[in-house]
């Protein structure tokens, strides 16, 4: 039996061929289904995202053509537009980068969280595909675990390492708690609803969308609960505002010297902090020189993201010497588990020997044969059935002269212990 994991993501292919060998949601369970389905495969899990789309199966040995196929089949696309951008790691290797990824080491922004959310997701669907069994099971639970060790022991997610996320941080550094603090968001791009993403989940709760089109101002102030509003009216609105967060095209600066120093005076000198994400820049460079003006551009935060970029490949290497150690731990219960299918069919040929012979003597008592005589039969062939095997095991091996075989086979019946008890 072998693991596979076989995929690609964001490194290996673009984002057209990755969104052709994606599986939606709905196609998820059906395709986890249809893939079990083949000769060899026991189990299977598919984690798919916008950045990666791979294939984690359980089965026999040589199957990772197979599987290639199947996967090209599916989508309806040739192996070959497949073979040349995808990886593939079998058994330890496979083991490793489940858990590389779903502790982020293997993301586009190094140790990013959303990874772990969405294998686990993949994990759900396929429980409720049926599709899991003992081994993957075992693997995804112990990965989820592998990623949490690595979050709490490793400072591998304590770091910005976007701008977006390090300018909310510095917000955060500076206010402490942003549930009470006002935010105005000025533009509606990517940036500023990235930004408006990681307020909301830092528990922002008052949040002002200023855009040239209302339209767009709206779409993103809905998604946040915010408020829209028209960059016309960004001045009336600045002073209510403890926290300023601009990303926009404009060519010139579009919140000037004059508007802020107007806003502080209405603020009582109410501190503000103003962080200008844009190239060229939205906030004229004069108002960090006012009382109560902490003006930062996305030069400084660029220096911080560089930093903790730094901090957090450190932290990865700390990382990959949990998951090696994790490796060798899920090495060792895989093993187990081979003895324990052999234990468990080992139980059951005794058992189904006891279980004849015992109906044949009650079959014998029950036509009126004397108790003695049939309780000795049992036990003699009982005993006879039981060490046949062995016996038969011990004769090869000493007509062989294989006496390491014949030492093995003694201790593994315990004749030691008897001779030395």
């Amino acid at each position: 039996m072998a693991l596979y994991a076989f995929g690609l993501n964001h490194k290996t292919a673009t984002v057209s061929l990755r969104e052709q060998v994606a599986f939606s949601p709905d196609a998820l369970i059906d395709a986890a289904r249809a893939l079990q389905a083949m000769q060899g495969v026991n189990e299977t899990a598919i984690v798919s995202t916008c950045n990666r789309t791979e294939i984690y199966c359980h089965g026999d040995q040589g199957l990772s053509d197979a599987l290639l196929l199947w996967w090209a089949d599916f989508h309806n696309i040739p192996v070959s537009t497949l073979s040349d951008v995808i990886y593939r790691h079998e058994n330890n290797e496979a083991v490793r980068h489940l858990m590389r990824v779903a502790s982020g080491l293997d993301s586009l922004v190094l140790g990013e969280p959303q990874i772990l959310g969405q294998a686990k997701q993949a994990y759900a669907s396929a429980r409720a595909a049926n599709t899991l069994g003992t081994v993957l099971d075992r693997l995804f639970q112990q990965s989820f675990s592998v990623a949490k060790r690595v979050r709490t022991e490793t400072e591998i997610g304590a770091s910005a390492v976007s701008v977006a996320y390090a300018a909310v941080n510095l917000a955060k550094h500076i206010f402490g708690s942003l549930e009470q603090s006002r935010v105005l968001l000025v533009g509606a791009g990517e940036t500023i609803e990235l930004v408006a993403q990681h307020l909301k989940e830092q528990g922002a709760g008052q949040m002002m969308v200023a855009n040239r089109t209302v339209a767009r101002a709206l779409e993103v102030a809905d998604k946040f609960q915010a408020e829209a509003i028209t960059l016309s009216q960004v001045p009336e609105h600045m002073p209510s505002a403890d926290i300023v967060i601009s990303s926009t095209a404009a060519p010139l600066p579009i919140i000037g010297t004059g508007m802020v120093s107007e806003a502080l005076v209405r603020r009582k000198q109410a501190p503000m902090l103003l962080i200008d994400l844009a190239v060229p820049r939205d906030i004229e460079a004069q108002v960090e020189e006012l009382d109560g003006a902490y003006l930062y551009t996305v030069d400084d935060l660029q220096g911080i993201v560089e930093q903790n970029v730094a901090s957090r490949k450190e932290a990865a290497e700390e990382a990959e010497l949990i998951i090696a150690d994790q490796v060798d731990v899920f090495e060792g219960w895989l093993r187990g588990q081979s003895a324990v299918d052999t234990i468990r069919s080992y139980r059951h040929l005794a058992e189904e020997t006891r279980d004849e012979l015992l109906e044949r003597a009650l079959k014998n008592l029950q036509g009126g044969g004397a108790p003695e005589q049939v309780l000795n039969e049992l036990a003699y062939k009982l005993t006879n059935r039981l060490i046949h095997a062995p016996t038969r095991a011990l004769t090869d091996a000493g007509q062989a002269g294989e006496m390491d075989k014949l030492n093995l086979i003694r201790d593994v019946l315990g004749l030691d212990l008897i001779k030395h008890g």
